[in-house]
């Protein structure tokens, strides 16, 4: 049986879905210089300026740039997040 996903659940994960960007996006900020530096191809003025929508503009976030940035653009801060890790880890 497939569930069918209803307007409150689609809302809810919305809420969740912008919640977690505005984390990483406040997580950005946090890091240094030489570390943001290894990865030119982030746009991280980006993510930190989106931070600032989500927390002091969060009425006109729209929930399909939510969904494009989250389908599109984390790939990279995934991968640098990845390699990150992997040297820490060895």
């Amino acid at each position: 049986m497939i569930a069918r996903r209803t307007r409150s659940s689609t809302t809810g994960a919305f809420y969740a879905a912008t919640r977690c960007l505005e984390i990483i996006s406040e997580a950005c900020r946090r890091l240094p210089d030489d570390l943001t530096g290894r990865y030119p191809m982030i746009d991280w003025r980006a993510i930190k300026a989106a931070g600032n929508i989500y927390r002091h503009e969060y009425e006109g976030v729209e929930e399909r740039i939510v969904w494009t940035t989250i389908r599109d653009f984390l790939g990279d801060l995934e991968a640098a997040v990845r390699a990150e890790l992997n040297d820490l880890t060895g």
